[in-house]
């Protein structure tokens, strides 16, 4: 039983580290508030690779393992968790190609994904179909050699950029169970009839954009039917999004070791009554609480990677490292700003971004209510044993 991490992950960790502080934290607080899109950032992150991280070496990815890919959200996401969101989706998507995908669809889009000249997202979310992805109104239907999508998502992340951009559609709705007439299209940009219709605004989680799409009769060739069977697509998403549950849980780590970090550089630094705000015991008892609180959460996050790497479902060890660390991340948060005092609340220090960030953790890849649930049935099924 190990609990750190190899030679070869801390000098991964380093390598990302270095990266954050050089290319991301010197314009995070400016460009988050200007609500300006990374640009410049993607374009480095391009060149490093980690757009080509859950696609196989065979399409030129670096096909890394998901320790590694927890180790990049949680860096990524101590410098800014909007640069860790346009990864996250794009790395999702690309891991359901990879995953489920026919040959021709993987080597029509994955060598040009795993380089970041191609980006992708995933349209899951309606206005009436969130954690209840089988309650989806969006439809599609055969009509020859094309499928004719009508339907609208938001909360798009990529939207603007993801080509292909995978949709969760109803292609039999008659379906009973619902989740056997759900199927994924791969939609590429440009399609007559996709449009980017607006932008949600927003609490938190600026630089990405999390837009509305409308898909009014978009026709796509029946090549483009995520692994070729219809039907498959709910089981497609549903696997997709345990990695897409480390991949929160890991961003919600970044953000609680950062909020820490700055409650506790700020305590030494802070004085009051002729002496550092760190020795007296309130604030003392406060830095405790989060530094264990973020390692706990960091070790049940590398375990649910652990396992996924190891080949097995991980429904319930990512759900249960989604909860706990994506609420270590608002309550961190909010321990900082408490620390801070009033400089807490102000725009000229990173924890108000902290803080406005946090909450989305625990909504982001089904809520945390959702995530007690999956973790309560496979306790109760017996798939995993915890004594």
């Amino acid at each position: 039983m190990d609990f750190e991490l190899s030679e070869e992950h801390l000098l991964f960790r380093s390598t990302l580290r270095e990266f954050v502080d050089k290319e991301i934290r010197p314009v995070a607080r400016e460009w988050e508030h200007e609500g300006r899109y990374p640009t410049e950032i993607v374009e480095k992150m391009k060149t490093i690779g980690l757009f080509g991280m859950t696609i196989p070496e065979e399409y030129g990815g670096m096909n890394v393992d998901m320790v590694s890919l927890a180790i990049v959200f949680e860096e990524l996401s101590r410098g800014w968790m909007g640069i860790a969101g346009i990864l996250g989706s794009h790395s999702l998507a690309a891991w359901m190609i990879a995953t489920h995908g026919t040959d021709e669809q993987k080597h029509r889009y994955l060598p040009e994904l795993a380089t970041g000249q191609r980006r992708t997202a995933i349209a899951l979310t309606e206005a009436n179909a969130g954690t209840d992805l089988q309650a989806i109104e969006t439809r599609a239907w055969r009509d020859g050699d094309e499928y004719v999508i009508r339907g609208s998502k938001i909360w798009i992340t990529n939207a603007r950029y993801a080509n292909p951009l995978p949709v969760l559609v109803k292609t039999d709705p008659d379906a009973d169970p619902r989740h056997r007439g759900m199927s994924v299209l791969l939609v590429d940009q440009g399609t007559e009839g996709f449009v980017i219709s607006k932008d949600m605004p927003k609490l938190g989680y600026k630089g990405p954009e999390s837009a509305e799409v409308l898909l009014d009769d978009v026709r796509v060739p029946v090549e483009n039917l995520l692994g070729g069977e219809e039907g498959r697509g709910f089981k497609q998403v549903l696997a997709g999004l345990e990695i897409g549950r480390i991949n929160v849980a890991a961003r919600s780590v970044g953000i609680a070791q950062e909020a820490y970090d700055q409650a506790r550089a700020y305590a030494k630094e802070r004085h009051a009554f002729g002496q550092p705000i760190a020795d007296f015991q309130a604030i003392q008892l406060k830095l405790a609480e989060m530094a264990t609180n973020v390692q706990a959460a960091r070790l049940l996050t590398w375990w649910a990677a652990s396992r996924a790497d190891s080949g097995v479902r991980v429904d319930l060890e990512a759900g249960m490292a989604k909860w706990f660390a994506s609420e270590v991340a608002i309550q961190n948060s909010l321990e900082s700003m408490r620390v801070h005092g009033g400089m807490g609340y102000s725009t000229e220090l990173d924890v108000e971004r902290l803080y406005r960030d946090a909450p989305l953790m625990s909504i982001g890849e089904g809520t945390n209510d959702m995530m007690k649930m999956i973790i309560a049935k496979g306790l109760v099924d017996g798939r995993v044993v915890i004594d």
